[in-house]
């Protein structure tokens, strides 16, 4: 799904194949590291999963989809600027495919605003959402996620992960609401709560 939604997508916008083809290889390619337990293809198919019900409420459907394919193209746990990488190369691509520069400027936004999704514009709310939507699933599902987040963080050891671990799950509980749209919090706000607070015990809170 996810590639052939990328070939309509792009073809929108350019009919070069072989620049398609080496744009979409790249998302395949750097999503499917060995080191991505979490951060891979099947994040990007779950954020599908969760907008394309709604994608009749995106004002620019078409950047948020773009922004979904690149907002973790870059992903290293030993940096801090992923998201920033991430939406230098979402510009670069972006421009090699004629995209309206002001939706490039839109797509880096959106990208950059996954770092601390923070209130914004509404398309970028739902998107951010989408993108924290797993910490509202079912506890099974949460806690297949929670481990792939330490695999991909392995190289570090227990006690710095775990601190680090805690002081986000607490800034996200210190929240007034986690999900900053009435569709995500009336879907998945309670869940989300539960489900961090019990990772918190787990971890000794």
């Amino acid at each position: 799904m996810l590639q052939q939604n990328f070939n309509s997508l792009f073809q929108k916008y350019n009919q070069d194949f072989s620049l398609q083809e080496k744009l979409w290889l790249e998302i395949k390619k750097n999503h499917s590291s060995k080191k991505r337990n979490y951060h891979n293809l099947s994040h990007l198919e779950n954020l599908f999963e969760e907008l394309i019900p709604i994608k009749e409420e995106f004002e620019d459907w078409d950047t948020v989809q773009f922004s979904i394919y690149y907002h973790d193209i870059v992903y290293k746990t030993t940096r801090s600027d992923n998201e920033e990488k991430s939406a230098q190369l979402a510009v670069e691509r972006l421009g090699q495919i004629s995209y309206p520069e002001d939706n490039v400027q839109k797509c880096k936004r959106q990208i950059l605003a996954t770092k601390l999704h923070a209130v914004a514009d509404p398309d970028t709310n739902l998107f951010t959402d989408a993108d924290l939507s797993i910490l509202g699933k079912s506890w099974e599902v949460y806690a297949t996620y929670y481990q792939q987040i330490r695999k991909e963080y392995s190289i570090y050891p227990d006690f710095m992960y775990t601190n680090g671990r805690k002081k986000a799950l607490q800034h996200f509980l210190d929240m007034e609401y986690i999900f900053k749209t009435s569709y995500f919090q009336n879907k998945y706000e309670s869940q989300a709560r539960r489900n961090l607070e019990k990772e918190l015990q787990i971890l000794g809170k």
